[in-house]
């Protein structure tokens, strides 16, 4: 029986990677508070190998309208018999400042170590993308692929 968890691979069928430039279009907090920002203004890039290795960067304005990076490796598990995947990242989180320094944890040093799984979409070079943001939220985004 296949497998039905398959590399990456472009629309052709060809195991190639392939460049991703998403945005955020929507943000859930679970514990909503009048102080949280729910456009979170995201740009992100992210290379795809075709072994469904990710590694990517985004600047974003986190709950509290703080400019934010992150920079991150990961792993993408595509289906082969559906256009839907699993995807995990890493990496390290600069932004939360001041009095919101303590919003996220480890973050004694200015830059905090993150998980991020997402489950996701694609419709053509179209991506969607719902990840979750630890227990504080849910995020949104939408990209295309080249």
């Amino acid at each position: 029986m296949a497998s039905r968890v398959a590399a990456t691979q472009d629309s052709s069928g060809n195991d190639e990677g392939f460049w991703l430039v998403q945005t955020s279009v929507y943000t859930q907090h679970f514990s909503p508070d009048p102080e949280h920002n729910n456009r979170q203004d995201l740009l992100g890039l992210e290379y795809n190998e075709a072994s469904g290795m990710v590694y990517g960067g985004a600047t974003f304005r986190n709950s509290f309208g703080q400019r934010s990076f992150y920079g991150y490796a990961g792993k993408r598990f595509d289906s082969s018999a559906y256009p839907f995947y699993f995807k995990i990242t890493g990496g390290l989180l600069k932004g939360y400042k001041g009095e919101y320094r303590d919003k996220i944890p480890l973050n004694s040093l200015g830059i905090a170590p993150v998980i991020i799984p997402g489950v996701g979409v694609k419709l053509g070079p179209v991506n969607a993308e719902a990840i979750l943001l630890g227990a504080s939220a849910a995020m949104l985004n939408v990209g295309v692929r080249f």
